[in-house]
């Protein structure tokens, strides 16, 4: 907090009227500065502005979401918009709304600008205007930042500054940086004839000019699949080829994936319809333009030492030696439609901003906690931010990053201003019923599996617990400095998971038998459902960094699965809450069970501790009110006694004082709901 104070201080001293001088130079100061007005630029100025923090947001273009605007070239998005999900909860239905962007003002839902399944991108573009202006966010368009650089200063937040230039050579100065930009530049493969290649971002969306033509596509992503989808029916045939084979959604659970709305072309190839596709690495590759403008495929190898300005003749091609060479035939256009990359070209090496390795070098390194592995202060959101869960989660997008996007905004409350990570204390006979309600509505959870959990920590003799909402998992062993919270007593994790060895380019995921029913075998479980790992100390960074790659976590010292359901309901009593409530108790050492106040008065009389649930509510007086309609139903479902019938027998009413006791002392402890029933009436699974 004292840092906090500090920087505002020398912030008003130095910068007074939002303009500060460096030497000759004049700087527009903000304590935020975004680049980019995209969906995650305008979501982490939305909680910004409504934490009233300094800010500024940059938008080269004269509205936001330009990249919507060009892009998807053939206009449908592949991201869902369900209208109807037969349930009223807000937070449960964007589970099912990918489009929208958090915020308080339920007119800003997608679902009140689209009624199509996967809308139109110029409604994307619309809903992202109305976005910006409706709830008034401070976005600085037409400026295009050039450059960034840091200006050292030890008294600033993060050891520097961070000095942005704009277009017209206007200079900004920030204390913290996020980067917003996405991915925009196009993936390019550089090879011999590859001046010869259309881009996607240029190509005609027209079907009628490919009529009659033969094409072939480089890339096999959902922009390949979108461009062949669009010209299947006039071309003569198409062919794809790429480096990897064809992923598909259904089967590697991530939406990046090949979508079935754009897969018309695995029909036409698999039902022997002329279309094809090849695998390959394109830089191996040639083309080579003959007099009609045809193009022909040959490999690199064939053009070393060889003048291809002698002509087509004189260069040999595959089929010369091969004469059933896929590509023989030439064609007629070549689309290149490989994706985007970030643009690292605006930021100056003192930032160490520098790129991935493998296949994640099309995005900036970052730290699980979305900020830059070289720079503290720089933090990137976004698709940009999508290192993190790569082929993984949902973090490249919008139903993904608008809660990374809400955790950083998190961060950056409590590393900058003292405000630590949002928690709510509960009882610990709340504990099984704070779980169920997450793991059935939470959105943020279910779209980001593995990487968002919720965390409950255990406060002192396990009386109370605190309830931390979606926290990045990857650091977690950073829990107690990057939130403001204690953790000395246990934790629980709860996050969601697909099965092991479900997810793959190679898996069949309708084989025979591939779901799980039963609560025995819900380690096996195949589809996305909660693991709930308990740790009895914080992990370390050093256990967190020797976890397994395809570990979300480290070991724990306990560990349930709540098994999958076909309906992702989990509140079937026997199958999900019993065994998630006695694995708990285990955990914590502590009964969690409700009961009627009947069961607690006998208790008082029999047992020398009361369970929690009597301590912390009849005891206190607190419960349910005993109601005729009430008692009537625990009466008709088996949990109660009918205390008001008359029992004629040696003239004397069950309901009198003296038969109530009776029957009372007869009776064992009475649960407060079915669940409770079945545990009484079987004591054990």
């Amino acid at each position: 907090m004292a840092q906090a104070v500090w920087g505002t201080l020398l912030r008003l001293a130095l910068c007074a009227g939002a303009v500060c001088t460096t030497s000759s130079t004049a700087f527009l100061y903000h304590d935020y500065c975004v680049i980019g007005a995209g969906p995650s630029g305008l979501q982490i100025a939305y909680f910004l502005q409504q934490a009233g923090r300094d800010y500024i947001v940059f938008e080269r273009s004269h509205a936001p979401g330009s990249f919507f605007a060009l892009y998807p070239r053939h206009r449908k998005l592949i991201s869902i918009n369900k209208q109807y999900t037969g349930k009223s909860n807000s937070e449960f239905n964007l589970r099912h709304d990918w489009n929208s962007l958090l915020s308080h003002d339920h007119r800003l839902l997608f679902r009140h600008y689209s009624h199509d399944f996967f809308p139109d991108a110029d409604t994307m573009v619309r809903y992202l205007e109305d976005f910006a202006s409706l709830l008034k966010l401070q976005v600085q368009y037409n400026t295009a930042i050039v450059h960034v650089t840091l200006d050292r200063d030890q008294q600033a937040w993060n050891g520097h500054h961070f000095i942005l230039t704009d277009q017209s050579r206007q200079n900004y100065k920030c204390s913290s940086l996020l980067v917003a930009t996405g991915t925009w530049v196009p993936n390019v493969v550089n090879f011999p004839g590859s001046e010869y290649v259309e881009g996607y971002e240029t190509v005609s969306i027209n079907p009628e000019d490919f009529a009659g033509q033969t094409v072939l596509i480089l890339g096999r992503g959902n922009s390949a699949f979108e461009t062949a989808e669009n010209i299947l029916g006039v071309t003569n045939f198409i062919h794809m080829v790429s480096r990897s084979r064809v992923r598909l959604s259904w089967a590697t659970h991530y939406v990046g994936d090949l979508r079935a709305i754009n897969n018309g072309l695995l029909d036409t190839y698999q039902l022997k319809s002329l279309d094809g596709l090849l695998e390959g690495d394109l830089e191996d590759l040639a083309i080579v333009k003959d007099k009609k403008g045809k193009l022909h495929i040959t490999l690199r190898f064939y053009l070393e030492n060889r003048n291809t300005s002698a002509g087509i003749n004189s260069i040999t091609l595959p089929q010369d030696e091969l004469d059933n060479f896929a590509t023989r035939a030439p064609y007629d256009r070549v689309i290149r439609c490989l994706g985007w990359k970030f643009d690292f070209s605006i930021y100056n090496r003192s930032l160490r901003l520098m790129p991935g390795k493998g296949n994640k070098k099309k995005y900036p390194q970052i730290k699980p906690s979305y900020e830059s592995r070289g720079t503290r202060g720089l933090f990137v959101l976004g698709t940009a931010s999508h290192s993190v869960d790569f082929r993984k989660s949902a973090g490249g997008f919008i139903h993904g990053f608008r809660y990374t996007t809400r955790a950083v905004h998190r961060l950056l409350e409590n590393r900058h201003h003292g405000v630590p990570w949002p928690s709510t204390v509960y009882p610990v006979i709340q504990l099984t019923n704070s779980i169920i309600k997450r793991v059935n509505e939470a959105s943020g959870l279910y779209q980001m599996f593995s990487v968002l959990a919720d965390i409950i920590l255990l406060r002192e003799n396990a009386t109370t617990f605190e309830y931390l909402e979606e926290y990045p998992v990857g650091v977690l062993a950073e829990l107690e400095t990057l939130t403001g919270r204690k953790a000395p007593n246990g934790l629980f994790v709860i996050i969601m998971e697909y099965g092991r060895n479900f997810s793959g380019a190679d898996k069949d995921v309708f084989y025979y038998n591939r779901a799980v029913g039963e609560a025995q075998h819900a380690w096996q479980s195949n589809f996305l459902h909660p693991v709930i790992y308990y740790y009895k100390r914080l992990p370390t960074e050093r256990e967190m960094r020797l976890r397994p790659p395809d570990w979300s976590l480290p070991r724990p010292d306990a560990i349930h699965h709540i098994v999958e359901d076909f309906l992702t309901d989990w509140t079937a009593p026997n199958a999900h809450i019993l065994p998630l409530r006695r694995f708990l108790e285990n955990c914590v050492g502590t009964d969690l069970r409700n009961f009627f106040a009947e069961s607690c008065f006998l208790f008082a009389f029999t047992r020398q501790k009361l369970p929690p649930f009597c301590q912390q509510g009849y005891v206190r007086m607190q419960g349910l009110v005993g109601i005729k309609r009430l008692q009537r139903h625990a009466v008709d479902a088996g949990l109660l006694e009918d205390y008001t019938a008359a029992d004629f027998t040696g003239d004397r009413l069950l309901g009198s004082p003296e038969g109530s006791q009776d029957q009372l002392l007869r009776d064992r402890a009475m649960p407060v709901s079915p669940l409770q029933h079945l545990v009484t009436a079987k004591d054990e699974l």
